[in-house]
């Protein structure tokens, strides 16, 4: 909402500064977003008054007019604007005028006459962005007064960012009345005469409210006579301007210029366009509504609507209908003012994809006993400007669908209690008063009444938060909050999860975070035997399904990046799965990771190269390394991984912990990757149970190192290998390192040579030789037995 800082101050006029006002109202909720001057810079502009005027003898189109600045001798002026006339007041640029950007006005020749100066539009001054001639002042303008004081522009544009439960605030009454209450001044709504009756013909206009729940009040008066081709004044339109709007026509203007004022929206019907009784109803199926934004809309049966005997006139609460609106033929106008509840229009204009600043505040919620003063205001403009005789009110009224407003309790120790701060009863009573409530004091509490258009308040705690808004929440007293608690325990068997996620981070991987809805399509790709989730009322197509992996997420947040020149990424999630299991959901915690591009970042110290399938296990083992848990990779196939590239993995007790491997080609191709993709996914909680670790003692004799080179066949894995010698049962052998696994000349096809190195060590005494060379053998001997493999030569 934007306001002139000049329209406000009219209304009440604090000493303090634009900056001290704007901080003002921040602190008290009401929002300011920017502050703007009311117009560009320009000088040496006055008010002028053409004397006489003469054709360019040069030019069909230039006129040279004589103009009174109020100097001694008149001003030359040659101008091409199609609306000048003797006697018209119109803003005059002199010589060394500067106009906005800078345009400097200097003495010049037009087709060989002289021109000392420049007639100016709205355009020229900044305060239009077209204009279709001379900016036409008022009459009574007086001539040589500085333009920028007799339209008062040195003024401020305060633009508020209301939030939708003060919807109070939502005119310049609203917010005077804040100000005056938060600098303790007094404010007095304005004054103006209700007008005289001259007719009673609106009676010959019935109002017929069959929707009373939507529209508990309706005012309606006839205005006859009216003139339509009276003029906006200057400083209405200037208002208007300031505050958002552009004149369109007297009529409009002032019904505007009411609701930005009093913040009640009104609408003018064409009388003679109106056929009948006015009847405010709900929609009929089919039914349709020209509106006055040359739209026609398809009217649902929810739709409150303002009719005549033959149609719908207008959409209520929201915009006219251009079947009735009134133009520059209009003598008889049928004014409107109404209450409608916020839950009857409320979502009603998006609907059609309109916004106006008449369902802004109906949505909201307006004064409900505001509508009677609205339209006597509106009445007393319209009078005043364009004149006509005024009818009576016709007014329908349903008390026991007006909202209520019931009184709320605020008991006086909660504000000590809950603010920290003493006030004195006669404090409380006097700023409630203030802000326009009706306050009776009981022994332990007030009895707080708020004002019709505070829809806001309803329970205590808002009673106290309109205390500490008025006070000012930066003189609110500060203390530290202490709490007395036992510190919870921390079982040493639980890995944290902060900790998995920051060995991830220190590997290079990026925490993500991806809808739990997929595209069913991805899904089934990725898991074609999991019995997937359907959401009922989906976003959109692409997340049509609850995921049953956290692949789906990676995988399209892999692909976006790699579209947008990400040659490298590592993202890891932790999050859940939904699968149905016997009609039932089953939501499973899993941590998923995805990798690929190159193992490091580009760098001078090491070549580039892919990562591969050992890269991406040796993170996970260095993961599980942190709950201290043996876990073995078997080579088994997944549909959505590499079947040559692909593990299972399972924990020491043979329990299902997860999958690991490279996306399967097809997929790759399908989804649109240019380069190989590694993926992990593992049950959460299997993996936050850690082992204790338990104390064993050194031993002070030294170890020794026995390396050997063995033939096996390919399908032998090095986890066999190491569980062939684990079951040897030495003592004695304390670690088993493989370090090197060729294939090539001088080893049978077929097969393949690891080489492994054993450390071992004795509690009780050093190792000799033929004790080391008995262990050798032992190891030796099982491997050949239960593995086929050979000492290598």
């Amino acid at each position: 909402m934007q306001i002139s800082e000049a329209w406000l101050r009219e209304w009440v006029d604090p000493p303090i500064s634009t900056e001290e006002l704007v901080e003002q109202l921040t602190m008290a909720g009401l929002e300011v977003d920017s502050v703007t001057p009311a117009a560009a810079e320009f000088s040496k502009i006055v008010v002028g008054e053409i004397l006489t005027i003469e054709k360019h003898p040069n030019a069909d189109k230039l006129n040279i007019c004589m103009m009174n600045v109020g100097d001694d001798d008149p001003l030359q002026i040659v101008c091409g604007a199609n609306n000048v006339r003797v006697g018209l007041k119109i803003p005059t640029a002199l010589i060394g005028a500067v106009l906005p950007e800078n345009f400097k006005i200097k003495k010049s020749k037009l087709r060989g006459v002289l021109s000392f100066g420049m007639l100016c539009s709205d355009k020229e001054l900044g305060l239009a962005d077209s204009a279709e001639g001379l900016m036409e002042l008022a009459d009574d303008a007086p001539i040589g007064m500085n333009v920028r004081d007799y339209l008062s522009l040195d003024d401020n544009i305060i633009e508020l960012d209301l939030t939708p439960n003060r919807a109070d605030c939502l005119s310049i009454e609203g917010v005077a009345r804040e100000i005056a209450v938060l600098n303790k001044m007094d404010f007095q709504p304005i004054d103006f005469e209700i007008t005289a009756v001259e007719h009673q013909e609106t009676l010959d206009i019935k109002v017929d409210v069959k929707a009373e729940e939507a529209c508990p009040r309706y005012l309606g008066r006839l205005i006859k006579g009216v003139n339509p081709k009276a003029k906006t004044p200057l400083w209405m339109q200037e208002r208007l301007r300031r505050s958002g709007l552009r004149s369109l026509s007297v009529l409009v203007d002032v019904t505007n210029y009411v609701l930005l004022e009093l913040g009640q929206p009104l609408h003018v019907f064409d009388a003679t366009k109106l056929t009948g009784e006015i009847t405010v109803r709900y929609a009929d199926e089919k039914e349709t509504l020209a509106l006055l934004n040359d739209q026609t809309i398809n009217l649902e049966i929810d739709s409150l609507v303002i009719a005549d005997e033959k149609q719908a006139v207008a959409l209520a609460g929201i915009m006219g209908g251009r079947d009735t609106a009134v133009d520059d033929k209009t003598e008889n106008v049928f004014l409107e003012c109404a209450f409608f509840t916020p839950i009857a229009i409320a979502g009603k204009a998006r609907k059609f994809g309109l916004h106006t600043d008449s369902s802004h505040r109906f949505e909201r919620g307006v004064d409900p006993f505001l509508q009677r003063r609205a339209i006597e205001r509106a009445t007393e403009l319209i009078v005043a400007i364009a004149g006509g005789r005024v009818g009576i009110i016709n007014e329908v009224v349903s008390l026991k669908n007006l909202p209520t407003r019931p009184a709320v309790i605020l008991r006086k120790q909660r504000i000590k209690k809950i603010l920290g701060i003493e006030m004195a009863d006669n404090e409380v009573v006097n700023l409630f008063e203030r802000l326009g409530m009706r306050v009776e004091e009981q022994a332990d509490n007030w009895d707080v009444t708020p004002t019709g258009a505070r829809f806001d308040i309803a329970i205590e705690a808002d009673l106290i938060e309109e205390i500490a808004r008025i006070y000012g929440y930066n003189n609110l007293p500060q203390s530290s909050l202490l709490m007395r608690s036992e510190l919870g325990k921390a079982p040493e068997a639980l890995l944290p999860l902060d900790q998995i996620q920051d060995l991830l981070v220190a590997k290079g991987y990026q925490e993500a975070i991806t809808y739990s809805f997929v595209d069913e399509e991805i899904q089934q790709l990725i898991a074609p035997n999991d019995k997937i989730i359907k959401l009922k009322n989906p976003i959109s197509s692409e997340l049509s399904v609850m995921r049953s992996t956290l692949w789906g997420g990676l995988l399209r947040a892999a692909l976006y990046n790699t579209h947008r020149q990400q040659n490298r990424v590592r993202l890891f999630e932790t999050g859940l799965s939904f699968v149905e299991i016997e009609g039932k959901t089953n939501q499973t915690k899993r941590l998923s990771g995805l990798d690929l591009g190159s193992v490091q970042a580009e760098q001078w110290g090491e070549k580039v190269r892919k990562v591969d399938f050992f890269d991406v296990k040796a993170d996970l083992e260095a993961l599980f390394s942190l709950s201290n848990v043996g876990i073995e990779f078997a080579s088994e196939q997944h549909s959505a991984l590499h079947p040559g590239q692909s593990a299972k993995l399972n924990n020491e007790q043979g329990e299902f912990i997860g999958w690991m491997g490279m996306l399967h080609p097809t997929l790759e191709k399908k989804l649109g990757f240019e380069t190989q993709v590694f993926l992990f996914e593992l049950e959460l909680e299997k993996i936050l149970h850690k082992t204790i670790p338990s104390f064993t003692s050194l031993s002070k004799f030294p170890s020794v190192r026995r390396d050997m080179a063995i033939l096996v066949e390919e399908k032998i894995t090095a986890k066999q290998i190491t569980q062939c010698i684990e079951q040897c049962q030495q003592t004695a052998i304390k670690e088993i390192h493989l370090f090197d696994i060729y294939r090539g000349q001088g080893v049978e096809t077929g097969y393949k040579s690891v080489a492994l190195s054993l450390q071992l060590q004795d509690y009780a005494q050093t190792l000799a030789e033929f004790e080391i060379d008995a262990i050798f053998s032992t190891v030796l001997t099982t491997l050949t037995e239960k593995i086929g493999a050979k000492l290598r030569d």
